[in-house]
């Protein structure tokens, strides 16, 4: 374990429980907003009781989202100096407008929203909620603008020795960006949907609340329907851009080694990355890759024996990874369209119900395997062939690293351990009017 190895972990292990927050607060809070636009155009008091009570797990996984995500922009200067000294002037600028411009907005109306039940108007409030959700989206917008220079980097020059904004536009105009973007939002709606459907059925098995959690399971198999086939449709064209862009991390997804056109997807494969092919390799439908990659199915499709060994990303993670994420994104989109042409009579299905208690994990082993096939994947470049990761590194010692990585590992284990408890009881308990 070096120190690059060492950063690099620690990083992924922040990035990812940080992860575990974000999509919740994204989408929950635009659905929060519904319930309460709801509430103010019927004067049902149901959907105020939804809207508090959802807005209360809202604000514990927000709570923990904010604490575990500073951590992150730290790392920059104390792991990746490198990476700042040369890129700072333009990832430094989109960081810099993300907090000024959204996270601080966000923070100051969750806090008028959270306090001001009694002090505000049913409408006035519920522009607040509106604009929790706003400034939450916004967020995500600068966040994924930075990420998406790292993915396909633009409106650059380099002088004196690093990286320069050149073209504004260019960078906040980023079609990477904006097609994780639309990718990453949809995906957090689906998860927010199961989510709120999972809490929903474990409730409606018991008979507790049928009116409040009914009409909060036919909100999230409707909205989650829409968002699960939105993450599947972006999805296919988010290939496209990765197959144009980025062809060694889509050989990677699919441990495609030799280029061809007409190229077959294998719907059984086990790769052999030290040997440079696949051990298992069966099943195949021909031209699907191609498609998938070009829409077309004699389009050819690089193999990685196109890329130097040393500009190749990591095989077996990036391949496994892929698998899962679309694995799980399929099941999802089958569970709620089930949950939908069904929605009338959800309380009727038992079997129906306790599946989506326990698919509340689903969205999130998705997610997050759809952020190591975007990261890992780009591997070894830190920004996509213009810098490498080992240049990025912190001349930092092995120890300093170690000891911080078991630190931090330890202090989010307890804060992991804290959310989730104080998330289950108050998911158990259901909603309480004051």
């Amino acid at each position: 374990m070096d120190v690059l190895m060492l950063s690099r972990l620690q990083f992924a292990a922040a990035t990812v429980f940080h992860f575990l927050f974000v999509p919740l607060t994204l989408g929950l809070s635009v659905l929060i907003a519904c319930m309460e636009t709801a509430y103010v155009r019927t004067n049902n008091p149901v959907y105020k009781r939804m809207a508090r009570f959802w807005g209360k797990l809202f604000l514990i996984n927000f709570t923990l989202g904010v604490v575990t995500g500073i951590t992150l922009e730290f790392q920059f200067g104390t792991n990746w100096s490198g990476y700042s000294v040369y890129m700072g002037d333009i990832f430094g600028s989109l960081l810099a407008i993300e907090a000024t411009a959204a996270f601080f907005l966000e923070s100051t109306f969750i806090g008028v929203w959270h306090f001001g039940w009694e002090k505000l108007s049913p409408k006035a409030h519920a522009v607040t909620a509106w604009l929790v959700c706003l400034a939450s989206n916004l967020s995500a917008v600068w966040i994924l603008i930075a990420n998406g220079f790292m993915q396909n980097p633009l409106g650059f020059v380099v002088r004196n020795g690093r990286a320069e904004l050149a073209d504004f536009i260019a960078v906040i105009t980023n079609p990477w960006a904006w097609n994780e973007f639309v990718h990453v939002v949809s995906g957090a709606f689906a998860l927010s949907c199961f989510f709120i459907a999972g809490i929903s059925a474990w409730h409606l098995v018991r008979k507790h609340e049928e009116e409040f959690f009914g009409k909060s399971m036919r909100l999230a198999v409707s909205v989650g329907l829409l968002a699960s086939f939105a993450v599947v449709a972006q999805g296919h064209l988010h290939g496209n851009l990765v197959a144009k862009l980025q062809p060694a991390k889509l050989a990677a997804m699919e441990s495609h080694w030799e280029t061809m056109g007409n190229a077959p997807m294998y719907l059984l494969q086990i790769p052999d990355e030290k040997n440079e092919r696949n051990l298992v390799q069966a099943m195949p439908v021909p031209g699907l890759l191609s498609f998938l990659a070009f829409n077309d199915t004699s389009a050819p499709v690089k193999g990685l024996k196109d890329f130097a060994p040393t500009d190749r990303p990591p095989v077996g993670l990036t391949f496994v990874a892929f698998r899962v994420m679309v694995g799980a994104g399929t099941l999802m989109l089958l569970l709620m369209l089930l949950g939908y042409m069904k929605r009338a009579k959800l309380s009727q299905m038992p079997g129906y119900l306790k599946i989506m208690v326990w698919a509340i994990p689903l969205p999130y082993l998705a997610m997050e395997a759809g952020w190591t096939v975007a990261e890992v994947g780009r591997q070894p470049w830190i920004v996509y062939g213009m810098m490498r990761t080992a240049d990025a590194v912190s001349p930092i010692s092995t120890g300093q690293v170690g000891s911080t990585l078991v630190a931090m590992v330890l202090l989010y284990t307890l804060l992991g351990a804290a959310g989730a408890y104080l998330m289950f009881n108050t998911a158990r308990k259901g909603p309480q009017d004051a």
